[in-house]
């Protein structure tokens, strides 16, 4: 009786035990159904086989410095630039691995364990997700608005997180979860944070560094380092704790990892800001031009801003850091004695000098015109009688000013009072580049980027004063053979009206006034630039000459053939002043400056390579006599004082001379320049495997310093360059040249002008003892 009632209980399990199993297995079967759906596209798009292989991803342009460092980026939203695994440090690696998916390598993108704990414990001791998941919810799917919806985006992030895991390696999947990661402040990917948060490369990130940036994954706005920062602090250690727990550090180091101080280098990268500003922007206009004229496979036109393009450019970082502090040393403090010269006690009409009221209402209304704001008012339709009338009104504003720790200062201002503010700053503009190859190592196109957008480089042309006096030694030494030793009587010189297009007779002054009646050669000429002795030589080779091999020399602007152009009055740009001072270091080969030297696409598919352009202008030896002529400019002449210590008659102005004495002894050629009226202040220095030019000046031409002292390129341009050299030379990894210029083995022209006089003097001898031996 016992045995059959212990024989039916039994049999009454049987019906739970089938229910059981046929409920485990239709919830089985439903679980992979919803997944097969899902995967299917049924809950909404799912990512094709290619798009897994190809995810889509904004990449920004990057250009690239010869030194192989990163210039900037071209970018639209996404500041992007991917790196490979092997591009990321072990710590950041582990950081990330003990913080975010502890059983990482072991799982095949889902987290069972982590599942089941985050079900049970409704997600209260940290949630389920890999970074496998992590990853295919930033490449694929869209944010949820509700609770089913989470749902299906979490079945499609388990889906396509499987799918990752097969497509790609483990090693693969966290560079790509990384380099998509948004670490906000323009961060967007590692590489980007790594070096707007920590100013180096991911591979060079401390430990407690990666884990401040590991700790942002959870949530970058929150963890902003910039904004919260004890927050972060607190994040940073809580990820330095995991990697103890998990044994990737060890209890000492996480207690001595902690205890540091959170150190942040915040380095901005954004279109207006970081190091070669207007070198960029160059590129970007040069980028725009080639992408259309060189068309992706199928026609399309490469989108600079999206397809991750590298851009190999010719620049040195190294250089450019240097060619930039030597603008900023140099320009505030001359900026500081223009301000102290142009008080309102002193000048009524500063900036403005020697023109009428009058003038200067003309020139603050052009300037008006000109303005981004007038253009924005007039697309809005306003009248012009209503936008003057804006530009009379006072607003906040932030404003450049050289004594703010940051360039810019907040202040309350009319409109018209920020253009006449803007006025009183000294603009420049300066590049370097290698005679030899044509590469372009430094740029600087104004002072600041960010408010003064102008590219005095490129764009700007101004007067090249005596700066264009070579071009007609050059001419003279070409055509006539002078050497650098023969000598003209510094005496008033005029050319007659009607004689090389002049309209009345042109009899140029020295600079002082004065001549000194000797006779004086073409190099102390030269380095004194004395107008009577170049007015002679374009009398005999000709204006015409004189502006063909400036043309020839790589000068674009329009150069009169007439007489005056001796003294410089035609416009040119640094830019192609110092590609045409390259061909007289260059041996007389003219090499046209380049700035690219290669572009490849995303996948390193080489899209362009440059191709020199040169032409051979001058003769080895009357290349190497205008570089002798150009070294006693520094010897002896104007540019002196990059040798040699100041008269006491000079002390006045010692003050603006930025970084004097400068007691270079290297073999340097170079040449000053001054317009009339101070207006253009030039330097051009050359050594045998960098030539550079500086120019400095005023917005306008009547924006001058009254006084010669102040006003010439020795005082206003020479120090930029002489601060950029010492700081070249101190870095011997550079490779600036101290070595003297190449002569050619056969030199035709004398340039020893000691040895001249020498067989003057024998010559004159031999002339005496033939008259004595004459029979009179």
């Amino acid at each position: 009786m016992a045995k059959k009632r212990q024989k039916k209980q039994k049999q009454n399990f049987l019906p739970f035990i089938k229910w059981f199993w046929i409920l485990f297995g239709a919830g089985v079967l439903s679980v992979v159904l919803i997944f097969q759906l899902a995967s299917w596209g049924v809950f909404g798009e799912m990512p094709t086989f290619e798009r897994l292989e190809n995810p889509s991803t904004n990449l920004a342009t990057e250009f690239i410095s010869s030194d192989g460092e990163t210039l900037g980026k071209l970018y639209l939203n996404d500041n992007r630039t991917p790196v490979t695994y092997d591009g990321l440090p072990e710590n950041l690696v582990n950081a990330l691995v003990a913080t975010e998916d502890a059983r990482y390598f072991d799982h095949s993108g889902i987290d069972a364990r982590g599942t089941l704990r985050a079900v049970a414990y409704l997600g209260s001791k940290g949630g389920a997700s890999t970074i496998s998941q992590q990853l295919s919810k930033l490449l694929f799917t869209q944010k949820p608005s509700g609770g089913i919806e989470r749902i299906i985006q979490k079945i499609k992030e388990w889906v396509i997180a499987t799918r990752l895991e097969r497509q790609y390696t483990k090693e693969e999947i966290i560079a790509m979860y990384l380099n998509q990661y948004d670490f906000i402040n323009n961060a967007d990917g590692i590489r980007s944070a790594a070096r707007i948060y920590f100013g180096k490369e991911p591979i060079d990130l401390r430990t407690e560094e990666s884990a401040v940036l590991v700790g942002m994954l959870k949530n970058s706005s929150l963890y902003n380092p910039m904004r919260r920062k004890e927050l972060v602090l607190n994040r940073r250690n809580t990820v330095l704790g995991q990697m103890a727990k998990y044994g990737y550090i060890t209890e000492e180091e996480k207690d001595s990892l902690q205890a540091l101080e959170m150190k942040i280098n915040f380095n901005p990268e954004s279109h207006r800001e970081g190091l070669a500003t207007y070198f960029r922007m160059y590129l970007q206009r040069w980028l725009n031009n080639w992408v259309k004229e060189n068309p992706k496979p199928n026609g399309e036109e490469y989108n600079i801003y999206l397809d991750g393009l590298k851009v190999y450019t010719t620049v040195d970082s190294r250089m450019q850091r240097n060619a930039e502090e030597a603008v900023q040393e140099h320009m505030s403090n001359l900026q500081a004695e223009f301000f102290h010269q142009n008080t309102p006690q002193r000048n009524a009409t500063a900036p403005f000098l020697d023109i009428s009221r009058g003038a200067i209402d003309t020139i603050m209304r052009s300037a008006m015109k000109r303005s981004a704001r007038w253009r924005h008012l007039k697309r809005e339709g306003l009248s012009e009688k209503d936008i003057e009338a804006t530009f009379q009104e006072k607003t906040e504003m932030t404003v450049f000013d050289w004594n703010s720790d940051s360039y810019e200062k907040d202040t309350i201002m009319t409109p018209m009072d920020s253009i006449r503010y803007y006025k009183t700053f000294l603009r420049t503009a300066m590049m370097s580049m290698e005679p030899q190859t044509g590469h372009v190592k430094a740029w600087v196109g104004g002072i600041d980027y960010k408010h003064f957008q102008y590219d005095n480089v490129i764009q700007g042309a101004r007067q090249a004063g005596s700066l264009f006096k070579p071009f007609v030694y050059a001419a003279a030494i070409d055509q006539l053979r002078y050497s650098p030793c023969y000598t003209l009587p510094d005496n008033q010189y005029c050319i007659e009206a009607g004689k090389h297009g002049n309209m009345e007779m042109w009899c140029p002054h020295n600079s002082d006034g004065t001549y000194s009646g000797e006779n004086l050669t073409l190099k102390s000429a030269l380095a004194n630039s004395v107008n009577s002795v170049t007015a002679q030589l374009i009398d005999r080779v000709g204006p015409g000459s004189v502006a063909s091999i400036a043309k020839s020399m790589g000068v674009t602007k329009e150069i009169p053939p007439v007489p005056s152009i001796a003294l410089g009055t035609p416009d040119v740009s640094v830019y192609e002043i110092v590609g045409a001072f390259g061909t007289y270091a260059n041996q007389g080969v003219y090499v046209k400056p380049v700035m690219v030297t290669r572009i490849e696409d995303k996948n390193g598919t080489v899209l362009y390579e440059y191709k020199p352009e040169t032409k051979d202008v001058l003769s080895k030896d009357v290349a190497y006599a205008m570089v002798n002529l150009l070294e006693g400019v520094t010897e002896y002449g104007s540019g002196g004082r990059l040798r040699h210590t100041f008269g006491k008659d000079q002390t006045v102005y010692k003050e603006i001379i930025t970084g004097y004495p400068y007691e270079l002894t290297n073999p340097i050629a170079g040449k000053t320049g001054t317009t009339q009226n101070q207006s253009d202040g030039w330097f051009m220095g050359m050594v045998p495997n960098l030539v550079t030019g500086v120019w400095v000046g005023g917005e306008d031409r009547s924006i001058h310093f009254e006084r010669l002292a102040y006003g010439q390129g020795a005082a206003m341009a020479l120090p930029i360059w002489a601060l950029y050299m010492k700081k070249n030379y101190a870095n011997e990894e550079i490779g600036v040249s101290k070595e003297a210029f190449e002569e050619p083995e056969e030199m035709s022209i004398n340039i020893d002008c000691s040895k001249e006089q020498e067989d003057e003097e024998e010559e004159k001898i031999d002339t005496e003892d033939d008259l004595d031996d004459l029979d009179f």
